[in-house]
């Protein structure tokens, strides 16, 4: 295991400041290599124009401890049950995740919940109060990079997170049984999703809390996997509101995914003032992640504790162009999704869009295929659009 020496400096003055009831540590310009830093209550770290604080790329330096309910491994920037904690500057923060992805791209799942090969988060914040981040990039995390989780009030303004765009499970941010989250003027450029917000593990036993009141605003996502709710949604996700969202060359759009095995009650969702450019789908909103669309002979199962149930889903002033596919939303047979409208929606894509299971409607919705029908209808579908 290395050591170094700006580990323990920035843990000693952090420490320093939670017993004179809190202040702020300043890191000026310079390269910090650093194993992991736990923050405290009352804390500021300012990061200044040309720091980097750069995580250590030998992997025992995070050491094995209990996360989110899982085995798990310490992140490199992280506060537990703290109040008041801003991480702020110009400065960025490197995760040095490319040893971690090798590791990934050779052992199925390393990484996700519940694997036997868990890879450090790079900045996690876990059942805090009043956190801002504002100002910082974050970027190349061994894994998730930015994580509220059970936390409440927490400001996540003007910054940058950035990964190479095949760089595996590298979400940006992922508000995690979360409240009170805004979300504002953040540029993400990452490998899987730009946000997801989650709130319980696959197969989850519970209890689980749900991710509630998170806004979205002004934000621009390029490489990645969309805006997404879900895939794990055990506690469910109530009152999001996404608004004033540019899309460029994503893998999607809006999403809202769950299955069987974890999801809850999702809604309200409000999507406002999107547009989108060369995205692969615009709209996937389906309860059979890892897929989109249900079998040809989709039976009803039990209805069970994980059951997904989507409703009142809002998605207006949306533009895209230049998708693959327009979209699906597509629900359980024994779980319609209900209450999706759709206002002023135009999509040009080669594919439109697929309904099955799922009530539709709206106005002034345009979509624009060139290969087969502008709207499918499967099994289940309501729509009514003019």
């Amino acid at each position: 295991m290395a050591s170094y020496a700006a580990t323990a400096a920035i843990q000693a003055a952090i420490d320093a400041c939670e017993a004179k009831g809190g202040g702020t540590v300043r890191l000026t310009a310079g390269t910090y290599l650093s194993a992991p830093i736990v923050l405290k209550s009352n804390i500021i770290l300012q990061l200044d124009k040309g720091v980097t604080l750069l995580g250590s790329a030998d992997h025992g330096d995070y050491l094995a401890k209990a996360e989110f309910r899982e085995p798990g491994l310490q992140s490199l920037v992280s506060a537990t049950n703290a109040s008041n904690v801003t991480v702020t500057g110009e400065g960025v923060i490197d995760g040095a995740g490319e040893t971690w992805w090798q590791m990934a791209r050779t052992l199925k799942d390393a990484g996700v919940m519940g694997s036997d090969h868990p890879r450090p988060r790079l900045v996690v914040f876990d059942h805090c109060k009043h956190v801002v981040v504002e100002g910082v990039t974050i970027q190349n995390s061994p894994m998730w990079q930015l994580v509220p989780y059970y936390s409440d009030d927490v400001i996540i303004r003007n910054i940058r997170i950035l990964a190479p765009a095949h760089s595996p499970n590298t979400d940006a941010i992922d508000p995690f049984s979360s409240s009170n989250v805004q979300i504002d003027h953040v540029f993400a450029d990452v490998g899987d999703d730009d946000i997801a917000i989650k709130s319980g593990a696959i197969g989850s036993p519970g209890p689980d809390e749900p991710s509630r009141e998170i806004t979205i605003t002004d934000c621009t996502f390029l490489h990645g996997h969309g805006l997404s709710v879900g895939s794990e949604i055990a506690g469910g996700a109530h009152n999001i509101r996404a608004e004033r969202v540019h899309f460029e060359g994503t893998d999607n759009g809006i999403r809202v995914k769950a299955n069987r095995d974890r999801g809850n009650n999702v809604g309200p969702l409000f999507f406002h003032d999107i547009d989108m450019k060369d995205v692969k789908n615009a709209l996937v909103i389906s309860e059979y992640y890892p897929k989109i669309l249900p079998p040809d002979s989709e039976l009803p199962q039990p209805v069970t504790r994980l059951t997904p149930h989507f409703h009142d889903i809002t998605i207006e002033n949306v533009t895209a162009t230049g998708s693959t596919s327009a979209g699906t939303i597509a629900g359980l047979p024994e779980a319609p999704i209900s209450g999706v409208v759709l206002h002023h929606v135009q999509i040009s894509a080669r594919a439109g869009l697929t309904i099955g299971y799922a009530e539709v409607s709206g106005e002034g919705v345009v979509i624009e295929s060139a290969e087969g029908r502008s709207i499918s209808k499967l099994a289940g579908a309501r729509v009514l659009l003019h």
